[in-house]
């Protein structure tokens, strides 16, 4: 098995304002690791690989906020939307979970990929927690 990119980062400093029903990029801050400086935790907040492959990519997102009723995440590839996740929708509630998880091929030089939340609810937010909102990946094989 190669060594290959690698990173897990999470959303630290405090939770994430969203706008109701509107899909955000999720701005995990903290990078638990990142083998191959690949993670932008500070501008874009985007995964950018220089190794062309196919890479796990995976989130999860906890949401706070009053009257909550529907969840999501989603990877987004090259700024457009690539694999949604699950959602959840049910009765109203003040807080609610959702991820995503996908193989992704990307070129090792221009293919980037972002993490995404949508949630429905009032003064909606994405929880800061090292166990709560975060994202990872990781060269699987190379192409």
């Amino acid at each position: 098995m190669p060594n290959g990119p690698a990173f897990s980062a999470y959303r630290s400093s405090s939770n994430q304002s969203l706008t109701s029903g509107a899909w955000t990029k999720i701005q995990c801050q903290t990078e638990e690791f990142d083998t191959a400086s690949a993670y932008d935790n500070a501008t874009n907040y985007r995964f950018t690989p220089q190794v062309a492959g196919y890479y796990q990519v995976s989130g999860n997102l906890y949401f706070t906020g009053t009257g909550i009723t529907n969840v999501a995440a989603q990877i987004y590839k090259n700024g457009s939307s690539f694999k949604l996740g699950t959602s959840v929708a049910g009765a109203s509630s003040n807080e609610a979970g959702a991820n995503v998880s996908a193989l992704v091929y990307l070129n090792g030089t221009t293919d980037y990929v972002e993490l995404y939340g949508l949630t429905i609810g009032t003064s909606p937010a994405a929880y800061a927690g090292q166990n709560l909102t975060y994202f990872q990946g990781v060269l699987i094989r190379p192409a």
